[in-house]
């Protein structure tokens, strides 16, 4: 059998092979030639032994890859995908075999294994499942039920709308259908950019996967085979967003130690055993730290525990915190359930020629659940939610139960929404739409309104145009804060002049702004001035939880990204809005400044390993803004920095593949310093994208293996 690694312009990696096996055994050694430190990190995330190399910053991570069994898990969901798709079984431990296969040339690549000491392992037949769960746990967003709990404790039920993140909430994705009624060439378009934290190495991997049975070309996840989330056979493109779907659940558990191990009271009023056993957690140079693992019926334990001090809380069932903020949390996720990721779907997905096919694929998908967009060259279109959400109780959804009262059972799962576009469009932002009754926050609805009005502008689309709207700098949640400035009077001239500029502007989030970086540097001093105040302090006291939730309940993020609401509400727990803005205007004017929003909203990708500031590249200045189309987000109040933002851009043409394309933040090449490593962060700045190139004639062939 025959494989073959070609290369593009950019360094893509193309592969043919001669049979599906063997594809994806090339799939997992080229990435693993590619991305050996990255695969590596991952691994031992889905593990939780990344703080053997990474030290003492990764162990809150460990801590609960550890506690939510994320490992257990994946291996569990590969011996019932064994029983259930031995075909796909085999497919994905090919895909371990190759990562295998090229993992120790990876590694002499990647300078980080001789800085951090790391010497490559070994990827078992489950890893890819572990790493595709590890990359997705925290998806669902269930630290936020913690988050209004929080806030249902101190100010009241009523809060919690206050800070949901429809005005505005956490980033997410955007993607977008134009029908071939609305294009110049009669044929579909599909394009949009998935938001996520910028890693460098990327999130995704551009590549093409030949056999033949299927030619694809897609953005892969590293370390799982296929084509999950992007991708075009020839016949039929698919993407998604996030659905902001809700189906994981914390529930609060009343344990007990006895003589023989720890017991959870459950809903019928008897103690029932659960599984405990130790482990260790191994920290680079500091002591191991020897955890105990705890899971009830309802799930693994993942914060507090049976004892005190366990997270820093009080004993399960015991002081204040048995039914409060602190105590026992037990995480229910479905595959932990059903011991299904859904990894039945990938292989269908690549063999799709239509968008029945898409569709039908996408029935096995399990998690994260999405929004799905795809189209065909025969017309067809497709736009669905994919993945299952658990039937439960209002309360579930809400915040953490408790565990030993009845009604709190998972009972089946919803059904899939479907819809289908309007006057030739479908929009998907991660608003409040085709997933609503799955989800309880959503995104604000100012991306996909202003996609959907870009959209309506014209009826001839052209691939070519599409960056214009990935592009896009409105930023439509200014109003509420703008409204305030205009009511203001009495100002300071500095202050008075200030008003009138951003009165004037055309609020839009431009890099070489100086109008959007004062409009920026004034709301980050009204959140910080909003969240400093008396009536919100106790917020500012998270309750005792592990380190790595702790970001879902930082007061001065929630304000930041709920600003659109709290200066909209009728009343807010007295707090002068007014006063607030004024102050906030009055101090930026006193101190404004010193160059346009680029000079602070600069790129800040993350990295396992972080390269020395004085030596590594510089951070580029970057457009754009959290509910903008170009969603590069900063944090109001906290920093104008950007962790997250499009972790790839991609236009899908149905009327020939060779007219699509794609970027993504860096290159194909994971190694820093080499030619691929980050050749494609100009386009990106630029709003730019590459072409993807499917003519072999127009490769260059790197290797053979027979």
């Amino acid at each position: 059998m025959t494989t073959e690694t070609y290369r593009d312009a950019w360094g893509i990696p193309h592969l043919r092979a001669s049979g599906v096996r063997e594809l994806a055994h090339a799939q997992g050694r080229v990435t693993a030639h590619d991305r050996a430190w990255q695969l590596e990190v991952e691994r031992h995330r889905a593990q939780g032994t990344s703080a053997a190399f990474l030290g003492a910053p990764a162990v809150s991570w460990d801590v609960l890859a550890r506690r939510a069994r994320l490992d257990d898990t994946a291996r569990r969901c590969f011996t019932a995908l064994e029983h259930q798709d031995p075909e796909t079984a085999d497919w994905v431990r090919a895909y371990a075999d190759g990562v295998n296969a090229g993992l120790s040339a990876g590694a002499r690549r990647a300078p980080e294994f001789a800085r951090t000491g790391l010497t490559p392992g070994r990827w078992r037949p489950w890893t890819p499942l572990g790493v595709w769960l590890a990359t997705h746990i925290l998806f669902a967003g269930f630290p936020a039920k913690l988050w209004r709990e929080h806030v249902t404790r101190h100010l009241g039920p009523d809060a919690v709308r206050l800070f949901a993140t429809d005005g505005p909430g956490t980033a997410g994705s955007n993607g977008w259908l134009v029908t071939g009624e609305r294009t110049a060439t009669g044929h579909a378009l599909i394009a949009g950019d998935p938001h996520r934290f910028i890693e460098d190495p990327g999130v995704y991997q551009q590549i093409r996967l030949s056999c033949p049975e299927f030619d694809v070309v897609g953005l892969a996840v590293p370390g799982v085979p296929g084509i999950a989330h992007f991708g075009h056979t020839g016949t039929v493109a698919w993407a998604i967003t996030n659905a902001m779907a809700d189906y994981q659940d914390l529930y609060r558990e009343r344990l007990r130690r006895t003589g023989t191990g720890v017991e959870a009271l459950s809903p019928d009023g008897t103690w029932q055993r659960a599984a405990c056993h130790p482990e260790t957690v191994e920290i680079a140079g500091e002591p191991p730290l020897t955890l105990e693992v705890v899971e009830t019926e309802r799930g693994p334990i993942v914060a507090g525990g049976p004892d005190p001090g366990a997270d820093g809380a009080p004993a399960a069932g015991h002081g204040p915190g048995a039914e409060g903020e602190a105590g026992a949390l037990a995480l229910r996720y479905p595959p932990r359930v059903t011991g299904d990721l859904g990894f039945g779907a990938l292989l269908p997905l690549l063999r799709a020629r239509t968008v029945s096919d898409v569709d039908r694929a996408l029935d096995a998908w399990a998690e994260p659940v999405n929004v799905v967009h795809a189209a065909d060259t025969a017309g067809g279109t497709l736009h669905r939610v994919a993945g299952r959400v658990p039937v439960r109780a209002e309360a579930n959804r809400l915040r953490p139960v408790p565990a030993w009262l009845p009604g709190h059972a998972w009972r089946g799962t919803h059904g899939t929404p479907y819809a289908v576009p309007s006057d030739g469009i479908a929009v998907m932002a991660n608003e409040r739409g085709l997933a609503a009754p799955l989800g309880v926050e959503f995104a604000p609805p100012h991306r996909a309104a202003r996609i959907r009005a870009l959209l309506e502008e014209r009826r001839a689309w052209t691939a070519g145009d599409m960056a214009a709207i990935h592009t896009d700098t409105h930023l439509a949640s200014a109003g509420p804060l703008l409204d305030h400035i205009a009511a203001l009077t009495g100002l300071t001239p500095a202050a008075a002049a200030l008003r009138g500029r951003l009165l004037a502007w055309d609020r839009r989030m431009e890099a070489d702004s100086t109008d959007a970086a004062g409009y920026a540097a004034v709301r980050g001093a009204v959140v910080r001035h909003l969240a400093a105040h008396p009536a919100l302090a106790p917020l500012a006291r998270p309750p005792a939880l592990p380190d790595v939730l702790l970001p879902w309940l930082a007061l001065v993020p929630r304000v930041g990204h709920a600003l659109e609401h709290l200066l909209r509400a009728e009343h807010l727990y007295g707090i002068d809005r007014a006063e607030s803005v004024r102050a906030a205007l009055e101090e930026v004017a006193a101190d404004p400044p010193a160059g346009p929003w680029s000079a602070t909203h600069r790129l800040a990708p993350w990295s396992a390993l972080p390269a020395d500031p004085a030596t590594g590249p510089a951070t580029p200045g970057l457009a754009g803004d959290h509910d903008c189309v170009l969603c590069t987000s900063a944090v109001p109040g906290l920093t104008d920095h950007a962790a997250r933002g499009p972790a790839a851009r991609y236009v899908w043409d149905l009327a020939d593949r060779d007219n699509s394309r794609w970027v993504v933040p860096f290159g194909a090449d994971g190694v820093p310093g080499t030619a691929h490593h980050r050749d494609q962060l100009p386009l990106w700045l630029e709003g730019e994208l590459a072409p993807v190139v499917t003519d072999w004639t127009r490769l260059t062939l790197e290797e053979t293996h027979e």
